[in-house]
């Protein structure tokens, strides 16, 4: 079940639709309200991917929503799954729809810039006329204003049939006014032009002004087809990092297959500089495997039998048999393609202002263009006086083109297939919008301690022998004993003997750890057995002491310094009496103190949560820079919410990053949930946010990256307004000529992409 699944009301489901025809915030809000209308329906619009996401009842069909949407002058059609990505969407598809976008609009663009450069020059610069050149300019530029601008008044038309208004009923109303007015100028006085550089005469002629606004808006129109295609870019190559083709292992015969037809339990051969097609457990071999397009770390990870990896990760060096466990839709790289995908589709808070205000944006911005023509009309001069009545038609083109809000629109999606994206080429998924608002207001961050802080795995910190035993016997024995266990503590302590082999000098003749008779294991106590004719025994001293060996009190001493000092303690006897203590830490992980240092750049503060005792906490604590009065140790799971709940009752505003089952409540509960992609996938659903390495250094950059995306957004979304708040005003006054108003619409557009655009170099 995912996120999004979780959250949704019960008894509903939820339907991707693709949606053409869309060209602003106004199609948006319309496409949405429409579909509101269904008892029980919700849907979110996505302006770039041209797609909504609905929740729909029980009784609601599909054929019910696709007729909603063309009801109301679109074209939906129901999304197909990727075979990849599952309900995330055919991406590729996609990406076919924009770069036809672009071969449409381009063959109308250069069409429409060739015509209007003769009409812009014979049309302002008198030497460039002839007589009667104004007959000439309304030929060059009727293809312009009919043909190239097809798109905007197709647009109009549709929207019109269905009593509504976009702002392609502004551009077409625009255009349309500017090419018709001068053309029943021309035909009411045919001498306007009929003497070349004759201003006062030709000065109601406005064929240059209709070419060049419907050439800067396809101009504009295409570049933001390109840029929104660029921001879906980094999501379409996460897609396509997964595999093709897979070698199955079947009845000892290697076969070639599509990656597609796996099925969960297929063993596949991957041999060395080849991509795991998909999830599994390797079952022979040992390798690196460069798990960096997925998680964003760049440091190979060590696998062998029993290791789970993830598809499209990279074999580097050994030949690998791995079992598929996860195939299609249900992979990680799938879930990965699935959560960005939802969170582009979702829509922030501050977004939803834009779009209460679009939907009724273009009604007021008829009414102003129709007033602003009366009022100069009626008080710029006397009746009849036609310098004032191009003076008022004038003013009234440049409200409809400058008002256009394309830039509105843009604002957020764009900001958010940019974040998104670019996230996801990181290993960082943002499950939402809402994330974005809630990284911005977090001042608290607790840290769950093992997997998040420290690797989660022992390691021999120490050996101290007691008076009479060396401690290369100590660590040697110790480790041939426990090298039989499978207890973690053992095969922390069997690994450094091994590794410490060269300097003991009782390895056999194959330079091997000699064998152990007799062994026998006491769950919770410790281990037993001889080893070259010496009876060792491993455990915790309480357990030692049951079996006749007591330590004196220097010897407690020791052992009671260790344990202080946050290390797990394993004492060790040999021939019946006490020989030394082997000190294990939980290691830190390399990173962690330098992350702990960017939240508190950040503005946040961190706090330690663990389940270990007081000791262990606060030498991690201060091995990461965390303070002492930081630290909760001795959390129980269930202590975990306690301790988030007791925060956020102490008017804190909390973050939790966690990678166990047990962290799950405490994401859950947390204002932002962030879950470490290395756990389980019960803390993935309930975190906001996901990283899918295990670096705590990417929760620092995922905050980071949030916030950088939210700000984004609302520097679109403020220059958006602040555009049309100062230009509307402007061209009602006549001061500016309706050219630059299509000018500066366009570039208001094509700036809030290219600003979008800067969030692809986070991280570099």
């Amino acid at each position: 079940m995912t996120h999004q699944e979780l959250l949704r009301p019960p008894g509903t489901r939820v339907v991707e639709l693709d949606i053409e025809g869309m060209t602003c915030a106004s199609c948006v809000n319309r496409v949405e309200k429409k579909l509101g209308k269904l008892d029980g329906v919700a849907a979110t619009v996505n302006l770039p991917l041209e797609s909504a996401y609905v929740t729909v009842p029980e009784g609601v069909t599909d054929e019910q929503l696709v007729d909603t949407v063309n009801a109301a002058g679109y074209k939906a059609r129901i999304r197909r799954q990727h075979p990849t990505g599952g309900d995330a969407g055919d991406l590729r598809q996609h990406a076919e729809q924009a770069s036809g976008a672009t071969a449409q609009l381009r063959p109308r663009l250069i069409l429409a810039a060739i015509l209007t450069v003769p009409v812009f020059l014979v049309s302002m610069v008198p030497a460039f006329q002839f007589p009667n050149w104004g007959w000439v300019v309304a030929v060059l530029a009727l293809p312009v204003v009919t043909w190239a601008a097809w798109p905007f008044h197709r647009a109009a038309a549709i929207n019109a049939r269905h009593l509504a208004s976009t702002m392609d009923t502004l551009v077409s109303l625009g255009v349309a006014s500017a090419y018709l007015f001068s053309a029943w100028q021309l035909l009411a006085d045919p001498r306007m032009t009929e003497h070349p550089g004759i201003e006062d005469m030709s000065g109601g002629l406005y064929f240059e002004v209709a070419s060049v606004v419907t050439t800067f808006l396809l101009l504009g129109r295409y570049l933001e087809a390109n840029a929104k295609q660029k921001a879906g870019d980094a999501l379409q190559a996460l897609l396509n990092l997964g595999a093709k083709d897979a070698t199955v292992l079947c009845n000892g015969n290697e076969e070639k297959i599509p990656a597609d037809l796996l099925q969960v339990g297929d063993v596949l051969v991957v041999r060395p500089g080849e991509k795991i097609a998909t999830d599994g457990v390797v079952v022979e071999g040992a390798s690196a495997v460069d798990a960096s397009l997925v998680t964003g770390e760049s440091v190979p990870v060590e696998v062998g039998p029993d290791s789970r990896v993830t598809g499209a990760t990279i074999n580097t060096s050994g030949r690998l048999l791995v079992r598929a466990t996860r195939v299609g839709s249900e992979t990680t790289l799938a879930q990965m393609a699935r959560l960005v995908s939802q969170a582009q589709t979702g829509k922030a808070p501050i977004a939803r202002l834009a779009d209460r205000i679009s939907g009724v944006f273009v009604p007021v911005v008829l009414a102003l263009a129709v007033l602003t023509f009366v009022l100069w009309l009626l008080l710029a001069g006397p009746a009849g006086d036609g310098n004032h009545l191009r003076q008022a038609f004038t003013a009234a083109v440049a409200v409809l083109v400058i008002a256009c809000p394309c830039a509105l629109g843009l604002a957020t999606p764009v900001g958010l297939l940019a974040g998104t994206g670019r996230g996801a080429q990181l290993g960082i998924l943002i499950k939402g919008p809402q994330v974005l608002e809630d990284t911005r207001t977090v001042d608290t961050v607790l840290l769950d301690k093992t997997g998040t802080v420290t690797t989660g795995v022992l390691a021999v910190d120490a050996t101290a022998a007691f008076p009479g035993f060396q401690e290369q016997d100590v660590l040697q024995l110790a480790g041939v004993l426990e090298a039989a266990s499978e207890h973690p503590v053992a095969r922390a302590i069997a690994a450094a003997a091994a590794a410490a082999m060269p300097s003991l000098g009782a390895t056999d003749d194959a330079g091997r750890l000699p064998s152990v008779q007799g062994f026998s294991s006491a769950p919770g106590g410790g281990v037993s057995g001889t080893v070259d004719g010496r009876a060792v025994l491993a455990g915790r001293s309480g357990w030692l002491e049951q079996n006749g060996i007591v330590l004196d009190e220097g010897q407690r001493a020791l052992l009671s310094s260790a344990e202080e000092g946050g290390a797990t303690a394993i004492c060790v006897a040999l021939d019946g009496k006490a020989a030394g203590i082997i000190s294990l830490r939980d290691t830190v992980k390399e990173g962690s103190a330098a992350a702990v240092g960017r939240l508190k750049a950040l503005g946040l503060r961190p706090i330690l949560l663990t389940g270990d005792n007081a000791a262990v906490a606060a030498q991690v604590a201060a091995a990461v820079g965390i303070e002492a009065e930081d630290v909760y140790a001795g959390v129980l799971p269930e202590g975990k919410v306690e301790a988030v709940r007791k925060l956020q009752a102490g008017g804190s505003t909390v973050a939790m990053a966690g990678d166990g089952v047990n962290d799950a409540a405490a994401l859950a509960q947390a204002d932002l949930g962030i879950a470490m992609g290395s756990g389980t996938d019960v803390a993935i659903e309930a975190g906001d946010l996901t990283v899918m390495g295990n670096d705590l250094a990417q929760v620092a950059q995922a905050i980071e990256l949030s916030r950088k995306t939210l700000g984004t957004i609302k520097t679109n979304l403020f220059w958006a307004f602040f555009y049309n708040a100062v230009g509307i005003p402007v061209a009602a006054l006549g001061l500016l000529n309706p050219m630059i108003a299509g000018a500066a619409m366009a570039a208001s557009s094509v700036l809030v992409v290219a600003n979008s655009l800067r969030l692809r170099s986070f991280g570099t």
